[in-house]
């Protein structure tokens, strides 16, 4: 199997630029993960609170904010797959599991095989990127999907549904909901601990409204954009390692609503994965500053990356 090739610190870093860079801290991940439920807490606080019509402008709002954050939460336990969220491997691993949104286990050896192999045949996330560049129309469609709840419902409840529509005579309903309650339990302890403490004073409808709407939405949608700008049109096979990831400069409205916690800096990321995210913009200010960004594989925004995807001819 191909392996991609990989960089070495040494060749691009002094031992007093590259230790600062890979330090973890023990505070700045946890910080980063408190900011995210603080925003989202925040978030849905100003929706419930705002008075009569401005609700029709504030829930909205509060959906693309929180969805966003939720991406944040996915980023950060990410960070933890890399062991990159706090220098302590037992605090790191459960801060990703209890904190974040779990899973990270199973997330780290899949993660860990898609560095091993980035953008070579064996890289398990290369059906992501392997159909781009698409039709303006198909990406149109794939963010309508997103938007209306459609790919949520696609990867994470289409296959019960399925399995309770197929299920032979005779066999009984209840194992199937049991086993679908366990592998979601998260979700499920979330929700009804939500609405127990919301309903007594008639906000039952926040958990339905302001954790599902923007986990059903507006996070597959950025989760999409976020997967495009990474790898879209990076070149299968590609033998050079400074191009096997794309950095996205991304402007304060994207970090807020498509891009949080430095993941935008997605080349520096493979170059070097176990810098917490906290350190990639040093980073690149570095690379930068040797010279080595113009043999990096960036781009200067968000839409420029949508319109490169989006290139084939109807």
């Amino acid at each position: 199997m191909a392996v991609a090739a990989r960089v070495d610190p040494k060749s691009y870093f002094a031992p007093q630029e590259w230790a600062p860079l890979s330090r973890r801290s023990p505070w700045k991940g946890l910080a980063l993960l408190a900011h995210a439920w603080l925003v989202i807490g925040l978030a849905m606080a100003l929706a419930v609170a705002a008075p009569g019509w401005w609700k029709l402008a504030a829930i909205p709002l509060a959906i693309a904010v929180i969805g966003a954050r939720q991406l944040g939460l996915a980023i950060l336990m990410h960070d933890a797959a890399h062991v990159a969220l706090h220098p302590d491997p037992k605090v790191n691993d459960w801060v990703g599991n209890h904190l974040t949104t779990g899973g990270l286990a199973d997330y780290r050896n899949y993660h860990l095989s898609h560095h091993k192999y980035a953008q070579q045949a064996e890289d398990p996330d290369l059906v992501l990127s392997a159909p781009f560049p698409i039709t303006r129309l198909s990406l149109r469609r794939k963010i309508v999907r997103d938007l209306t709840g459609q790919t949520y419902y696609k990867l994470r409840w289409s296959g019960l549904v399925k399995r309770i529509a197929e299920r032979k005579p005779g066999e009984r309903l209840w194992p199937l909901l049991s086993d679908a309650v366990v592998s979601r339990r998260r979700f499920f302890i979330g929700m009804v601990a939500t609405v127990a403490v919301t309903a007594p004073f008639g906000l039952w409808w926040v958990w339905p409204v302001l954790w599902l709407i923007p986990q059903a939405t507006w996070l597959p949608m950025v989760t999409r954009l976020r997967n495009i700008a990474e790898h879209a049109c990076v070149a299968k096979d590609e033998p050079d390692p400074l191009r096997h990831a794309r950095t996205t400069r991304a402007n304060g409205l994207e970090r807020a609503f498509i891009a949080p916690y430095y993941v935008n800096y997605h080349c520096e990321h493979h170059m070097f994965m176990h810098v917490p995210c906290y350190n990639l913009p040093r980073a690149h200010r570095l690379l930068k500053a040797k010279g080595v960004m113009d043999g990096m594989l960036t781009a200067p925004g968000y839409l420029d990356v949508l319109r490169l995807a989006a290139a084939k001819a109807a």
